[in-house]
């Protein structure tokens, strides 16, 4: 039940920047200041002063000590000067002092509120910190700003931008054709992109249009083979659909390409855990080696070590995980089913119990702590465990027997025989042993 989850809220998490916001708001400012430009007329039409126009030839050679102090001469006579305190923030923002571009930014836009590259830049900052919800209404101010030299492109950026912030959220409310419609303004103001596609194909996929997203990936693939977005987001897809040995037969084709790309690395073994390919746990072994800090992949690795039945290699890595993360609840039931596996129950009890504590709907780890306290010859604590799992489960036949057997030990006659008779009609054949113990105890039971 665990195991093929954490590889699915693995490579979600991998891909989570192969088509994101970083592509639209990562890498630079959102404009140039005007005079920056080449061939720009901007110092002529606009009359700026001198020394502006001086600060402005400096940031076109990305002479930033020379720019930053000849703007901090003017702003300091001319606070009020949007144009200088945009240029001022671009300096900033180039050099990474996000809270210092922040607010010239914003005295920018206070000093004028039509800036079209104060709002758009802002806008891109405060995505790139995380800060979505203040990211959003700059972006949507630009959107409706006349861009004037910057020109369109510019504008078709906070279209994109607005795009990826717009997406639906797990678990949100947010309008499912607004990012589309917002993908659809930029493509009236600047051509389509490879970029356009994958987000076009992702909004699909998020919309549960696999057959149209899936014609989109492979557009993009069509003209560009070795797109590393497109493969890894339609072998995504591929997994997500199940759809293993196509994924396979792409992930080995591309990591021929990269052979070390630790996504595509994970998607491969992915696919070949979901398939029972014993080629998984070298391939995770390796990637391990490459990125022993990466607890998501030292999760995958331990759940596979564990299929494979090496239960104590497994746990030492899940015993480092717990040591950063001692509550995560799943971490400690695949902990104590290692241990079970290891006949060390007390310890394994010990770790089911803490996972049921922290979360009393985990129904691992109380069907984990009702078969440990079985073997420990502790009935009351055994049904217990069942009882608390059948809130969220139904039963089956392993829980009829430990039912039975926990209300045989404490001699509570008519509970077991239910029980037993219970068990022998679900067990149909598939349990030997214990279908044998179940008759042998309902003889004795009911004479």
């Amino acid at each position: 039940m665990l195991k093929f989850g954490l590889f699915f809220l693995f490579i979600v998490y991998l891909l989570g920047t192969c088509t994101g916001l970083a592509q639209e708001s990562s890498s630079t400012p959102g404009a140039v200041p005007a005079s920056a430009q080449p061939g720009s007329a901007a110092e002529a039409s606009r009359q700026a002063s001198e020394q502006v126009a001086a600060a402005e030839t400096a940031i076109a050679k990305s002479d930033w000590k020379t720019a930053e102090a000849t703007l901090n001469a003017w702003v300091a006579a001319h606070p009020s000067d949007a144009r200088a305190l945009f240029d001022l923030g671009y300096v900033a923002d180039v050099q990474n002092r996000t809270e210092d571009a922040a607010g010239l930014y914003r005295r920018a836009i206070a000093a004028n509120p039509q800036s079209f590259e104060a709002h758009l830049s802002l806008g891109l900052l405060l995505a790139r910190q995380g800060k979505l919800d203040e990211a959003r209404p700059e972006l949507v101010t630009a959107t409706k700003l006349d861009p004037g030299e910057a020109g369109p492109a510019l504008k078709a950026r906070a279209w994109r931008a607005l795009a990826q912030i717009d997406r639906p959220k797990p678990g949100g409310d947010n309008d499912p054709t607004a990012a589309s419609n917002d993908l659809i303004e930029a493509l009236k103001i600047s051509p389509e992109t490879e970029d356009d596609t994958l987000l076009a194909a992702s909004l699909a996929e998020d919309a549960g249009q696999y057959d149209t997203a899936e014609a989109a990936y492979r557009r993009v693939l069509a003209k560009d083979p070795k797109s590393e977005p497109a493969i890894t987001a339609l072998a995504h897809m591929l997994i997500a659909r199940k759809q293993y040995p196509e994924a396979e037969t792409m992930l080995r084709v591309a990591l021929t390409q990269f052979p070390d790309d630790p996504t595509l690395t994970a998607q491969l073994a992915t696919t070949l855990t979901a398939q029972d390919k014993a080629e998984a746990l070298p391939l995770l072994q390796k990637l391990h080696n490459a990125h022993p800090d990466d607890s998501a992949i030292t999760r995958m690795l331990a759940t596979v070590m564990a299929d494979a039945g090496d239960y104590a290699g497994s746990d030492k890595l899940y015993a480092g995980l717990l040591t950063a993360n001692p509550q995560d609840p799943q971490l400690l039931v695949a902990h104590g089913q290692n241990l079970v596996h290891q006949l060390r129950y007390a310890e394994a009890y010990s770790a089911f119990d803490q996972a049921t504590k922290i979360d009393p709907a985990s129904v691992d780890g109380w069907s984990g702590l009702a078969f440990a306290a079985s073997r420990l010859e502790r009935p009351d604590s055994t049904i217990h465990a069942l009882t608390m799992r059948s809130r969220y489960v139904p039963e089956n036949a392993s829980t009829y027997f430990l039912w039975a057997i926990s209300y045989d030990k404490l001699q509570q006659k008519q509970q077991a025989i239910a029980y037993y008779q219970r068990f022998l009609q679900a067990a149909a054949g598939k349990f030997p042993n214990e279908e044998w113990q179940a008759r042998q105890r309902l003889q004795i039971l009911t004479k």
